[in-house]
């Protein structure tokens, strides 16, 4: 694969991650599991390198300990190239003695380690978006365009346009005008004819609005005046992108494939139980393209007189006596006889219990590790290390969209148990 040396890539961490709350509790936005063995960061850090990028900066502040942890336990390129993954976390310096107060001031606040590299492309992208992408055609579509900046898109439906920042081009697909989330008569005025990038005809009437995804190719030039000459804009898509519209040639390119944003608890949920379809959209087992991740040299799963139907299973769980449907079910996962899970995500644990320590538990009355015996679990997320005891019940009985108990919580309807909790046995959530 050729190598682009001359591009670096920025992966924007993000911040609090409140949306993401409680799975953002105890770590960074882009630490959070995914389809049972993955972090969030792994999808862009991976579509980098399979696009021949190895130059990446992860930026991030809150809670970054477990993601620079499996930052460095992951990617290490060896010894003959510059390939790196770095975390850069606000720090204290001379000229700033605060947090990052944005996407954009996040940047700026990384400047000095960005230009020692003989980079003249920045890739900017977000660490919460499922997708992928081979990011030399986002390039190559950026240098024939003899563009300053390139936004990538998606064209979308007006059902689903107002919940996006909106671009409108000219017949040269230059965009010369964005808004943030336009509604009524304002988004009717951002309709723009698609077909000018890409889509066939029949598409364009169908798709009329173009979609901000959050990801820039900047020339590095461009970037630095920007930000330099407007120190107060701290956000890429409320102030910068607008201000390089008004003074320099942006272009929008067309991405045309699967796309989500899982920023929020039931977005991450959907997009993780779609991956349990026969064919999901979002494929992992693109043999082309992989996603990479930590290796843990697990043994295989483990499965005894279980019922199983369309679930992702991780490496080292144990099963026993289950019956699962529509999961995720994560690494060094323990399910014991007759719990029943459905549409249900478990991110597993980060260690191994020892018969003794369970029996310890056991005999001062806390459940283990894991899902319990005749549990049952209806549309949830149960974060790392949760202790499930047996006849438990989470359903989110009373149908509620946001609520907070004791070791639980509903976010968007879905039932979330945070990292450590522990649910005694029968209880009912």
């Amino acid at each position: 694969m050729a190598r682009r040396d001359d591009v670096l890539a920025i992966i924007l961490g993000g911040g609090q991650g409140t949306r993401l709350f409680p799975l953002t509790k105890d770590r960074a936005k882009p630490a959070v599991p995914l389809a049972g063995k993955y972090r969030l960061v792994d999808i862009s850090v991976s579509n980098c390198i399979n696009s021949g990028i190895t130059r990446i900066y992860v930026l991030t502040q809150f809670n970054s300990a477990s993601l620079n942890r499996h930052i460095s336990r992951t990617y290490q390129f060896g010894p003959f190239t510059e390939g790196f993954v770095d975390i850069l976390a606000a720090e204290q310096t001379l000229e700033h003695r605060d947090w990052f107060q944005g996407t954009a001031d996040a940047v700026r606040r990384g400047w000095r380690h960005f230009e020692q590299w003989r980079a003249e492309t920045y890739l900017i992208l977000a660490g919460d978006h499922l997708y992928r992408m081979d990011y030399r055609d986002f390039i190559a579509h950026h240098e024939r365009a003899r563009a300053d900046v390139t936004l990538s898109a998606i064209a979308v439906e007006e059902e689903r346009a107002s919940g996006f920042g909106l671009l409108k081009i000219d017949a040269k697909g230059q965009i010369i005008e964005f808004r943030e989330k336009p509604k009524g008569a304002a988004l009717q005025e951002m309709r723009t004819n698609t077909a000018r990038i890409g889509l066939s005809l029949e598409e364009a009437a169908r798709r009329p609005y173009l979609a901000s995804m959050g990801i820039y190719v900047f020339r590095k030039s461009v970037l630095k005046a920007l930000l330099d000459e407007h120190p107060q804009s701290v956000d890429f898509g409320r102030e910068i992108i607008p201000e390089a519209i008004r003074r320099y040639r942006v272009h929008a390119y067309l991405f045309d494939g699967y796309w989500e944003d899982i920023g929020t608890i039931r977005a991450f949920y959907e997009a993780n139980i779609e991956l349990t379809l026969p064919l999901p959209k979002f494929n992992l087992y693109d043999p082309d393209a992989p996603i990479y991740t930590h290796p843990r040299y697990l043994p295989p799963a483990k499965i005894r007189e279980c019922r199983i139907h369309d679930c992702l299973i991780a490496d080292g769980s144990i099963l026993n006596g289950a019956e699962l449907v529509h999961c995720i079910i994560g690494v060094r996962s323990r399910i014991e006889r007759g719990a029943r899970l459905t549409r249900t995500i478990v991110m597993g644990a980060d260690f191994y219990q020892t018969l003794e320590e369970m029996e310890a538990d056991r005999a001062r009355g806390i459940p283990v590790v894991g899902i319990g015996e005749n549990t049952e679990i209806v549309g949830a997320i149960i974060d790392k290390n949760a202790r499930i005891g047996a006849n438990v019940r989470i359903m989110n009985v009373e149908g509620r969209q946001h609520a907070d108990g004791e070791n639980w919580y509903i976010r968007d309807g879905i039932v979330v148990i945070p990292r450590n909790a522990i649910i005694p046995d029968g209880a009912v959530i």
